[in-house]
């Protein structure tokens, strides 16, 4: 029986127009290199909908994972700071002590 709906489905024209996917395509899977050393490539994402916290009300963090060591780095941000923002905070808190990276992968 079911063996006969796949089969009816596979072949009604109807169904398959209703079935179309109406959604972005997605890309094709890069396999994404393992580093060679320690602070080479970098995880990021951010963590939001926190409550205010800290001297300077953080409402959200900035988590970083060394790739190499899978070791990570958290930094409390604010959900609504800007691209300089962030630039900023890699460059004074990770940058100063990990040195250049090669990759940031991020969603």
């Amino acid at each position: 029986m079911v063996a006969n709906v796949a089969e009816y489905c596979k072949t009604c024209d109807r169904f398959q127009k209703a079935n179309k996917s109406t959604g972005k395509r997605l890309g094709n899977m890069i396999k994404i290199q393992e580093p060679n050393r320690p602070w080479e490539i970098f995880h990021m994402d951010s963590v939001t909908g926190l409550p205010p916290g800290g001297d300077r009300s953080y409402n959200a963090w900035l988590v970083f994972v060394v790739r190499f060591s899978k070791t990570p780095i958290f930094l409390p941000c604010h959900k609504d700071d800007t691209a300089m923002d962030t630039a900023l905070l890699i460059w004074n808190r990770v940058l100063s002590w990990s040195g250049i990276f090669t990759n940031i992968i991020s969603d």
